[in-house]
């Protein structure tokens, strides 16, 4: 029986904060100096991105909560509006961080690399010729100046645009002033390159060109004050997918809302004048907190157009080769290849071009019968889905398109109606349910006669640009069990024909929860008669309270466990008596770590299980989610020693989750730079460093400086 009660309130961390703990570990790569100085001018745009949707989908969900009434405390013990009080004061000061490594850090970083970004102000006479003909060249032509008054109400301003409030005063009646509005053109980029003469590379902001350009448009008015401002808003759909016919039709039309849902955050400069601050304010019906203002160019996001258009390798990370899939002599084809053995790739350091190719080689072989695939996420140019509409006039292809990927919507219904004009079946998933799987499924006519199933099960989506810097994994197999399962969830798919079990496979919403807990609660009760007991998972998110509690008590039975959780963790790993034996650890780098992985040593008899699902409950009971086991002894192997061992041993970019929320990275050796997993299988997959290579020093007990008591 449990020592302590992992019940009380005080086992689990919000998972707002949480989630905000890792943004901040992503601003903590834009500041870290041993980082090329763009890769991290794109951290702080990721941290700026991040913050505009957790304010879309969290913090919108949060104010509805609390205007719907809810009044209840989660698992933690917060009320929604102690969770709205907490977040209040974290992300200003996050904010505030984000522009002192903006202005303090990077800004003057650039400069004295020959990249500048200028102010007005800042500008020589050269420059500012070329602004003006810019504006009315290229400028004035897009602009729609809006001066607010009883004929022409406030403009409906979009999600996310930016704007320029102008406050006027006319010449004739200078006794009232106006408020004027210009929404900057999302055609135009955020970013104006500018000719210089001094061997710099100059850009200036697109607002501060609409500033520059105001009096022109709002001739016979006084301007007495102006700023740039931005508006977000909540970004949630709201299907009642019952009720629809046509949910094609139903995720359309919502995104057409969507642009149009209720403020929920205001960005302004941070000189704005008293009365446009407020006046908008008023007009969005923000509270004071909702108010954000910025020390520097607001959307901190478009600085990703510095790195994209910048062409300084020597101030990004080394361009590295992915290890491509080399066919045995004996195998003349990949069909051949996967029947002798199942395929394990480690993307990137894998090329994903393997997996395109297995779709590919399936739409061009005449002997391949059919493809069934699943599409959560795509890239805008996707080879996987030409190769699908390729295939679709030779033979059967069916896709199943998941409409609701959030804010994927609507690059998705544009390839669900290409492929329907391309002559695929296209299904939209269940109702109720996204579809988050990763599966492709072909029948081929080998040329031996035998009509066989081959299926490839990834961690990630199908989206070749993403796999470039999503670390992932991808199973290719020939297994007559394996297949014939991934037939039976396309078939639930498409057809709602639920099975009890999908062995060897573990689907959500299934069974995959109690599964997991299964798996602990087993590794628990190996330890309590001295077996081999081991848990290490993987995971991007650890919310789910019933997993949590069920590793709680696996620690208390003595169970060592490893967890690598890159985002949100409601855990609290070295509580005395609840957690002693869990060690949580976040890797956050260069490239984002999305693979799932499961490992239980199971009394010797080792398990390791890889998917699309974390232990959420949005995973484990609102989405179709498969988790499939790594049968093959030798990839099995591959994965615990070299993957799993990697990140174990990681220093460098490892931060430590200790009892109280806080992240804390190893101390190391003055002139020391730890361990880095990912430059180490970056190394091996170009075959500068043998797999065996990690160092011996054991990690665990780095990150957490004390187990404490905080439930005794």
């Amino acid at each position: 029986m449990a020592r302590f009660s992992v019940d009380k309130p005080a086992c689990f961390l919000n998972r707002e904060l949480s989630w905000l703990a890792f943004n901040r570990r992503v601003l903590e790569e834009a500041q870290d100096e041993r980082n090329p100085l763009l890769e991290r001018v794109k951290f702080l745009a990721i941290t700026a991105s991040n913050l505009d949707e957790f304010f879309e989908v969290r913090v919108a969900a949060l104010l509805q909560r609390i205007e719907d009434g809810h009044a209840e405390p989660g698992p933690d013990g917060m009320t929604p509006q102690d969770e709205c009080a907490e977040l209040a004061r974290i992300t200003h000061e996050f904010v505030a961080a984000q522009y002192h490594c903006w202005n303090e850090q990077l800004r003057p970083a650039l400069a004295q690399n020959g990249l500048r970004v200028l102010r007005l102000n800042e500008l020589d006479a050269a420059a500012r010729g070329f602004v003006r003909d810019y504006c009315e060249r290229e400028l004035d032509p897009l602009l729609t100046p809006v001066t607010v008054d009883p004929a022409h109400p406030f403009p409906r301003v979009i999600n996310k645009a930016l704007c320029q409030a102008v406050l006027l005063k006319r010449r004739r009646r200078s006794a009232v002033t106006y408020m004027g509005v210009i929404t900057v053109p999302r055609a135009l980029p955020r970013l104006v390159r500018l000719p210089s003469q001094h061997g710099t590379t100059d850009y200036i902001t697109l607002a501060d060109l609409v500033a520059a350009h105001a009096a022109q448009m709002y001739r016979g008015y006084d301007i007495l004050s102006e700023s740039a401002f931005r508006i977000t808003r909540n970004s949630n759909l709201y299907l009642h997918e019952e009720e629809s016919r046509n949910l094609l039709e139903s995720v359309r039309t919502e995104l057409h809302n969507r642009r149009k849902g209720d403020a929920v955050r205001l960005e302004i400069e941070a000189d704005a004048s008293a009365e446009i601050s407020e006046r908008l304010r008023a007009n969005f019906n923000l509270q004071e907190w909702q108010v954000f203002r910025t020390e520097g160019p607001v959307n901190l996001s478009r600085l990703m157009h510095l790195y994209d258009e910048s062409e300084r390798p020597d101030l990004k990370f080394k361009p590295f080769t992915p290890r491509e899939l080399h066919l045995s002599r004996a195998s003349s084809n990949l069909f051949d290849e996967i029947r002798r053995s199942d395929i394990l790739l480690h993307h990137p350091y894998d090329s994903y071009a393997s997996v395109v190719a297995f779709i590919e080689a399936a739409a061009e072989d005449p002997d391949v019968l059919s493809i069934k695939q699943t599409l959560y996420r795509t890239s805008e140019q996707s080879s996987v889905m030409q190769a699908l509409m390729t295939a679709a006039g030779k033979k059967e292809v069916t896709v199943v398109v998941e409409l609701k990927a959030r804010f994927d919507e609507a690059p998705n219904i544009r390839w669900a109606r290409s492929l329907e004009d391309a002559g695929v079946q296209v299904f939209y998933g269940l109702v109720g349910l996204k579809t988050h799987c990763k599966l492709a499924l072909l029948v081929r006519k080998d040329p031996d006669g035998v009509v066989r199933r081959y299926a490839h099960l990834g961690t990630g989506n199908y989206n070749p640009a993403t796999a470039a810097f999503y670390t992932d994994l991808s199973l290719l197999t020939a297994d007559t069990e394996m297949t014939s399962a991934v037939h039976d969830v396309f078939n639930f798919l498409t057809a709602y024909t639920e099975n009890a079990d999908y062995g060897p496979l573990h689907v959500s919403p299934v069974g995959f929860a109690e599964k997991s807990l299964s798996w602990i609660a087993r590794e628990a009760e190996h330890a309590r008669h001295g077996r081999p007991a081991r848990i290490i998972a993987k995971v991007n998110s650890l919310l789910d309270k019933n997993i949590v509690q069920e590793l709680y008590r696996a620690s208390q039975a003595g169970v060592e466990i490893d967890l690598i959780v890159r985002g949100i963790c409601a855990l609290r790993p070295g509580v005395r008596g609840i957690s002693n034996h869990i060690q949580v650890r976040s890797i956050v780098g260069r490239f984002l770590e999305h693979s799932r992985i499961f490992y239980f040593a199971n009394g010797g008899e080792e398990e390791i299980h890889l998917g699309s699902a974390d232990w959420m409950p949005r995973n484990l009971y609102e989405r179709v989610e498969v988790t499939f086991p790594v049968k093959d002894a030798m990839l099995r192997q591959r994965i615990r020693t070299e993957i799993l061992e990697a990140y174990l041993r990681d220093t460098a970019k490892a931060r430590g989750l200790r009892p109280d929320g806080s992240y804390v990275r190893p101390k190391l050796p003055a002139g020391t730079d730890g361990f880095n997993a990912q430059n180490f299988l970056i190394a091996v997959a170009e075959g500068r460093q043998n797999a065996s290579d990690i160092p011996a020093v054991s990690t665990r007990g780095v990150h957490t400086r004390r187990k404490i008591g905080i439930l005794a």
